[in-house]
């Protein structure tokens, strides 16, 4: 099933600004809340449906984007809670100051508040992929080694006396406008709900170790230089019962050796030698696909531009792929023995080498503005 724009899901134009879109988001969320809506699975879709539409809308790399991209940008955990990582934790570790006091502090029963334990969320860790032009126009599995901290086997925690589990501590104060109710994460287990109770020589503070593990990472056709993916779950993992961070991956294009990339779109100089361009030619080409044979028309003029249509990059969106421009230079030798000399004196005059440029002879501006049409 196709996923709802995210501007349709918060009920707010593109334009908005970013406080209007927070202020939407605790609309909708404060409707969907499982609190207010207990049992209700259609509710707790709608809930998460709003968290992972403002968890993209609300960061500005992340909305850009969203409005260049679409849903495609986040496909295969590229980022926000489309990866498949979302979960209830999730939300309220990073959004539920946004609920304030209405459901005691942010949380719900059994997730984040209310009475039920917080659950801590690992750190995120970074890498950076190079990715061919091939692996790019044909989508790729890539297999990278990554050292990331786990729980130490033996490591056993206890409650947190301090906060008896719930990884909060509550304070009430006095104030002239009567007795306030204030919650904050626990100062002793870091909001974990609980402490370390044995732990091996190897192991941290925190109870984990560095480990090496090989993470599969499927990366789509189409992606950008400088876009980054999410694999759920694949970062630091959390103390305790907490939940793991995420591996970014930044994506970094390698240079081809005869492509050159402008959007979904492919570029390659093809140069023809005089005769050829005279009598007529094949030349077998590159493309990301593998080698074509083309046919270079007798006469073909020098800054000609040939369109094989399809041969470009998929769209990340979906939406077919570029095309591969092949753009004809007619190479003009620069020394000439004496009877070449003699053969190009006596075709001067010759009206068949007389520059006679036709209405399908495009200007230099018109083949730039079609390439990019």
């Amino acid at each position: 099933m196709a996923k709802r724009d995210y501007y349709e899901i918060l009920g707010v134009s593109k334009g908005a600004s970013a406080a209007e879109i927070k202020k939407a988001y605790r609309k909708k969320a404060i409707e969907f809340h499982p609190d207010k809506n207990p049992d209700d699975k259609g509710a707790e879709a709608k809930f998460k449906e709003a968290a992972e539409a403002y968890e993209v809308l609300s960061d500005g790399d992340k909305k850009a984007r969203y409005d260049q991209f679409g849903h495609q940008a986040f496909e295969n955990g590229g980022g926000g809670f489309g990866g498949g990582g979302m979960n209830m934790d999730d939300i309220f570790s990073q959004f539920g100051d946004i609920f304030g006091g209405a459901f005691g502090g942010g949380g719900f029963s059994g997730f984040g508040g209310g009475g039920g334990q917080r659950r801590v969320k690992g750190s995120n860790l970074r890498i950076r992929v190079k990715l061919t032009l091939e692996e790019i126009a044909n989508g790729v599995e890539k297999k990278i080694k990554v050292k990331r901290k786990i729980q130490a086997p033996g490591t056993t925690y206890k409650t947190c006396s301090t906060c008896n589990g719930s990884g909060q501590v509550t304070r009430i104060t006095n104030t002239i406008l009567g007795r306030m109710q204030t919650s904050a994460p626990c100062n002793v287990c870091g909001g974990a709900g609980q402490t370390i109770d044995k732990k091996p020589a190897d192991a941290d503070a925190q109870g984990l170790k560095v480990a090496e593990e090989t993470v599969s990472i499927k990366i789509p056709a189409g992606v950008v230089d400088g876009m980054q993916l999410k694999v759920s779950g694949k970062g630091n993992d959390a103390p305790g019962n907490g939940i793991s961070g995420d591996l970014l991956v930044a994506i970094e294009e390698e240079d081809h050796d005869t492509l050159q990339r402008e959007g979904d779109n492919l570029h390659y100089d093809l140069y023809v030698s005089y005769p050829d361009a005279v009598l007529g030619t094949s030349k077998e080409i590159d493309t990301v696909t593998g080698k074509v044979r083309i046919k270079v028309e007798a006469g073909v003029q020098s800054g000609k531009i040939l369109r094989l249509r399809g041969k470009g990059i998929p769209s990340i969106n979906g939406y077919g792929k570029g095309d591969l421009l092949v753009h004809v230079n007619v190479w003009t030798p620069k020394t000439l023995n004496k009877q070449q000399k003699e053969f190009f004196e006596t075709m001067r005059d010759d009206e068949h080498f007389s520059p006679k440029p036709e209405s399908s002879d495009k200007s230099f501006f018109e083949k730039v503005k079609d390439m990019f049409s």
